[in-house]
């Protein structure tokens, strides 16, 4: 798996997240991870967390693996492609849970049915911006269903189709790839860009456009994000009426949709898993 990832760096084909994690780990407090804490029980209509158990694929920062744990899971498997992020996850827990035997972080790849399957199954399986880096995103949704438990959940989100304009960004991602020279090309272009953009829409929805500068949303700010969006490489997109289909052949009910329209940005699903229904891998609760 090591030389796998060292490989597609070397070769260009896959963006460092780990390394922007990294920048964002020196300025993360507790109105990020309060934030965090906030999403999770919102989204899946849950008052806490409390005795679940919480599998985090694509773990990145591992805030929301943290925010599991001060929601009260009993049980927390964070585990990422990226070194770095791992490296990133236990950073975090050595700050807030050092002595906390019930948060594992490793590495692991989400296109690893083996390793998946050693994982077992989980109340809860949360990948939020992940499986459309994998290079497989389809694969990476047929291996997660495995994880849910019977009646359990399965919060992700994936990149929004937007057709010919999702097609361009994917270029534009490839190219940033491709050395230091296209990286700085594309941020002296597109950074400009984001700015403009962002201060005509506060300013025509009546918002200060410095409040956006000052909120880390999901754990990331703003200007890391810009990064993230523009290196975000393998790329890949659905249509949440296909992502649905996809579930629901397999035995998931939707129980909450969270569609970004015509936006580039991740459309949120979760998804309950039936608890009568089987998957074709034999895998049982």
């Amino acid at each position: 798996m090591a030389n796998t990832w060292e490989l597609e760096i070397a070769e260009r084909q896959r963006f460092q997240f780990g390394k922007n994690w990294q920048r964002f780990l020196l300025n993360v407090g507790e109105a990020q991870i309060r934030d965090a804490e906030a999403s999770l029980p919102k989204m899946l209509d849950l008052p806490s967390l409390a005795g679940l158990s919480f599998l985090d694929i694509g773990s990145g920062s591992g805030i929301f693996s943290l925010a599991a744990m001060r929601l009260g899971a009993r049980r927390v498997h964070s585990f990422d492609f990226d070194p770095d992020s791992v490296a990133c996850a236990r950073e975090l827990k050595g700050r807030f849970y050092p002595q906390e035997e019930g948060w594992v972080i490793e590495r692991g790849n989400a296109l690893d049915a083996d390793y998946l399957r050693g994982l077992g199954q989980w109340d809860v399986v949360y990948s939020w911006g992940v499986l459309h880096h994998t290079g497989s995103m389809w694969q990476a949704l047929e291996n997660v269903a495995g994880n849910v438990a019977k009646g359990g959940y399965l919060f992700i989100s994936l990149y929004n189709d937007q057709g010919t304009l999702s097609s361009f960004w994917k270029r534009v991602k490839m190219f940033y790839n491709r050395g230091p020279v296209a990286r700085f090309l594309m941020l002296l272009w597109y950074v400009p860009v984001f700015i403009c953009g962002s201060f005509i829409s506060d300013l025509l929805h009546l918002r200060n456009p410095l409040r956006r500068y000052l909120n880390a949303g999901r754990g990331m700010s703003i200007v890391y994000d810009w990064l993230d969006w523009l290196g975000g490489y393998p790329f890949e997109v659905a249509k949440p009426a296909d992502v649905i289909s996809f579930y629901e052949r397999r035995g998931f009910v939707l129980t909450r949709l969270g569609a970004v329209g015509g936006r580039s940005a991740c459309n949120e699903f979760v998804f309950r898993r039936s608890p009568e229904e089987e998957f074709s891998d034999g895998r049982k609760s």
